[in-house]
């Protein structure tokens, strides 16, 4: 089969397009036959090396984190799947490989494919669904009638944390680019901020939560805004000990990180908020709920017109590096 892999880590974003055998799965396993994958800033991260701290993989590494396929063959434990099953899986982060005409994932990393959504569509829900419901339900463990901010929030993230949060009754806030302003209000925002006409620290005060997706040179202004006992959660900032903690990382990494986020965890002290860092995991389960709620919502994820193969995929990697997608950019088998 077909598959895109990385020797090494390296800053130049290319993968190689090589033949390697179709995987064997355990009896917990399903073999999925990819039908679209999605292309995403963690393909970048993972090639560079960038969060090798937080998983370090065996080269040669087949890339890729989400997906939509057909299940293929299913293993002897695995219940509740069967073959021609339409999945869609956001990979568990020790073993991904989504580019490929074939892979093998644990079948509690799976879910059924929304009623609403096609191959297409759906390759664009995983990872940054699993992650708005991660970072919400578990990280800031929000209620309802609360306030959510998300700076940037206008591209691949905010399209799905938007309608999530809304779901979950609360009041949602985003600001981006003036292009998104029209989409990001459909998708039932309360409040659009333009970025290039208003400055969000100057309107805002009081926020409950800040979802981060800006990085490091926000962390300040996004702190200003929140009210004490808040929360900050950051995609982009960096890890911290709690952060650590969490994942049940050894000692050694503890400290790291906790070297790492100290200057971050004092500023948000002060404030009297809590720093949060996410890096979203697999979960099945979670995506039976997120599938729930966009069918009932019908929410269909924005995908960026470009068709691409694995035969283009250092395009594909290229556009998400250094491009303005309009939407999700997706690779095709």
């Amino acid at each position: 089969m077909k598959a895109a892999q990385i020797q090494k880590y390296s800053k130049n974003i290319r993968a190689q397009v090589v033949d390697i055998p179709i995987p064997s799965i355990k009896d917990n396993e399903v073999l999925v036959k990819v039908k679209v994958a999605a292309v995403n800033p963690l393909e970048i991260l993972n090639i560079t090396g960038s969060v090798k701290l937080i998983q370090d993989y065996e080269m040669p590494l087949v890339l890729g984190n989400e997906l939509t396929g057909v299940v293929e063959k299913v293993g002897g434990n695995v219940k509740g799947f069967k073959v021609g099953d339409p999945i869609y899986t956001r990979l568990p982060i020790e073993k991904i490989g989504a580019f490929a005409e074939y892979v093998a994932v644990d079948a509690g990393a799976i879910w059924n494919l929304p009623k609403n959504l096609d191959f297409i569509t759906g390759a664009a829900v995983p990872l940054t669904g699993l992650t708005a419901y991660q970072g919400l339900i578990e990280e800031l463990e929000v209620k309802e009638g609360q306030t959510i901010f998300i700076p940037g929030g206008s591209g691949s993230f905010g399209q799905m944390a938007v309608p999530i949060a809304k779901a979950m009754g609360l009041k949602v806030i985003v600001s981006g680019s003036p292009s998104a302003r029209e989409r990001t209000l459909n998708a039932d925002a309360d409040q659009y901020i333009d970025y290039t006409k208003e400055n969000y620290w100057e309107i805002l005060d009081n926020v409950d939560f800040v979802i981060d997706t800006l990085g490091a040179d926000e962390f300040e202004r996004e702190l200003s805004i929140i009210k004490p006992g808040g929360r900050l959660l950051s995609l982009r900032t960096g890890p911290n000990k709690q952060f650590a903690i969490n994942h049940g990382l050894p000692k050694w990494k503890q400290i790291l990180f906790g070297l790492v986020g100290a200057k971050f965890d004092k500023k948000a002290k002060k404030q009297g908020v809590e720093y949060r860092f996410i890096f979203v995991r697999a979960d099945g389960k979670q995506l039976e709920k997120i599938t729930k709620i966009i069918e009932e919502n019908n929410i269909v994820p924005a995908i960026d017109p470009t068709e691409f193969t694995i035969c283009n995929i250092n395009e594909a990697l290229n556009l998400v590096a250094n491009g303005h997608p309009k939407g999700k950019v997706v690779i095709k088998f």
